[in-house]
């Protein structure tokens, strides 16, 4: 189920609209957006776990939110 614009700013903190709407368009859905979220934050930390990859659709998410990280 998408997520709302409340879920996304209970995640991210106060946002500009257009980061909500482009996260939005993407129709993934609030574990996505928290799975994101805890990749940005701690990716080593979730390595460390032996957690997969990101999927396309937090890649997409991980993308918007940090767009100046490039690999």
């Amino acid at each position: 189920m998408p997520m709302t614009r409340e879920e996304i700013v209970s995640v991210l903190g106060p946002a500009e609209e257009t980061l909500i709407a482009d996260i939005l368009s993407t129709g993934a859905s609030f574990e996505e957006l928290r799975e994101a979220w805890a990749w940005l934050n701690g990716e080593e930390a979730l390595m460390g776990e032996g957690r997969p990859l990101p999927g396309t659709r937090v890649a997409e998410l991980i993308d918007l939110l940090d767009p100046d990280e490039e690999e």
